[in-house]
């Protein structure tokens, strides 16, 4: 079973990152800075440790909050598993252990495919439409070798038939 989701910041209750438009490089920022690039030069050093830590600090006001993004979509992707299990457990438990099913949100409508052991598409549900069911190549098999076996007996029916009916008009006195 394939299910696919994503989780938008508005439905995942994340706050928004500020935007870049709100950081602004102030002239009071701009000195902090060229302070620490003093200190380093005076050290030998590029970019130090009191720049990195700014340099950090200032990023993380406009960065998105990671941790909250990953602890959501990892729930979602809990959630999803967790729904993927239990309709897999409820088509076992329904049609037996080869069903997998295959749930589709994109483009202009949902979709479930359901699958049988063998990969072939058995049935597919869409609101438009409702359950449609499809011939499995197994179930193709079956017709065919039924209705192969159908028209054997058939035809040779037909022949007995015709045969007899050939005896009765060879019997058949017409004179009399």
């Amino acid at each position: 079973m394939d299910i696919t989701g994503i989780a938008k910041s508005h439905q995942a209750g994340i706050p928004k990152p500020s935007s870049k438009k709100d950081w602004k490089l102030s002239d009071s920022l701009r000195e902090q800075i060229a302070g620490y690039a003093r200190e380093d030069a005076a050290q030998g050093v590029y970019m130090g440790n009191k720049f990195l830590a700014l340099r950090k600090s200032e990023v993380a006001k406009v960065a998105p909050d990671r941790a909250a993004l990953m602890g959501k979509v990892g729930q979602e992707m809990a959630d999803m598993k967790t729904i993927r299990e239990a309709d897999r457990r409820w088509l076992c438990l329904l049609f037996g252990e080869p069903y997998e099913a295959e749930f589709q949100s994109e483009g202009t409508g949902s979709a479930v495919h359901v699958y049988d052991g063998n990969g072939d598409e058995v049935l597919t549900y869409t609101a438009g439409v409702g359950w449609h069911e499809k011939e499995s190549k197994a179930e193709t098999q079956v017709h065919g070798a039924l209705k192969a076996a159908y028209y054997d007996a058939y035809h040779a029916a037909r022949q007995e038939i015709n045969a007899g009916a050939v005896e009765m008009q060879g019997g058949f006195d017409a004179r009399a």
